[in-house]
């Protein structure tokens, strides 16, 4: 096991450990071992600073116990700040740069001398960005009369909707099988052009009573844009004109207002239709 406060009087203490009941420069059989088990280091250290000290004491010199440690590398935070970001990206780069090791650049990273970043890209907005972002700041802002003072809409006529993209299946796929189990054989004609489907996930604000119990938990749903289509051919799998839902492929304007209208809206009129205040749905200004 290895220590890395083996002091230089332990290392003399060890020597002189060995030195004593040595008969021709050799320790006596289970010597090393009671070394290595009095001093708490390996057999790989004890036979090292044997053999350096048998190594010393042949060429006529002084037995010396100080430790073979580099001298401690000194960080230059001017230098690291004066090295362009491009060659600060790795760990290498930087040690490059600064000449020095990586595993000093390492260190210096776990005693937080050195910070790690990640730096994301930032859009840069145009006047006309900035402008549009402001008025739809100022447009969620109204005037309390009552209170004499502005604050936010409370937004509950509004909903909330985003689009996501999924793969029916996908290419690898992980399972947990038993040990007498079959493996699962999974085919598809070509794993490049795997069929994905686009779903609309639709949620609002929560409304609470007025005891605090949660009358509406604001998640509306999420709905796939698909179609029933009638099969053209008979197969082993179903007869001509079975009626089989596919995924639209083009995602036209019309597609996304119907599915406002029919599913999202509906739904919101049908999750609100037992509470005691009807909420309108705000839509978006080009499906009026």
């Amino acid at each position: 096991m290895r220590r890395k406060d083996f002091t230089s009087e332990e290392r003399a203490g060890l020597i002189q450990f060995l030195i004593i009941d040595s008969k021709n420069g050799k320790p006596p059989r289970g010597k090393m071992k009671a070394a290595e088990l009095k001093f708490g280091v390996s057999r790989r250290t004890v036979c090292r600073l044997w053999a350096e000290a048998k190594q010393k004491q042949q060429q006529g010199q002084f037995i010396s116990s100080q430790s073979r440690r580099r001298k401690k590398v000194e960080i230059d935070l001017e230098l690291i700040a004066s090295l362009e970001l491009s060659k600060r990206s790795t760990i290498r780069r930087l040690a490059s740069g600064i000449n020095c090791s990586k595993s000093t650049v390492g260190r210096w990273i776990d005693q937080g001398l050195i910070k790690a970043h990640t730096n994301a890209i930032k859009p840069e907005l145009t006047t006309p960005n900035k402008l549009s972002r402001m008025r739809f700041f100022l447009e969620h802002i109204e005037y309390d009369r009552l209170l004499e003072k502005l604050h936010f809409k409370c937004m509950q006529n509004t909903i909330h909707i985003d689009e996501k993209w999924f793969y029916i299946i996908k290419s690898s796929h992980r399972f947990y099988l038993t040990p007498a189990e079959a493996e699962p054989h999974r085919t598809c004609k070509s794993k490049k052009f795997i069929t994905k489907v686009m779903f609309l996930s639709a949620v609002r604000r929560q409304i609470f009573g007025e005891d605090g119990s949660v009358l509406f938990d604001g998640k509306i749903g999420i709905f796939p844009l698909t179609e029933m289509v009638p099969a053209q051919r008979s197969s082993k799998n179903r007869e001509a004109g079975t009626l089989e839902q596919k995924p639209i492929q083009s995602i036209t304007k019309q597609v996304l207002k119907d599915c406002f209208i029919k599913k999202v809206w509906l739904w919101q009129e049908l999750c609100m239709y037992c509470k005691s205040t009807m909420i309108g749905v705000e839509l978006i200004d080009f499906l009026v």
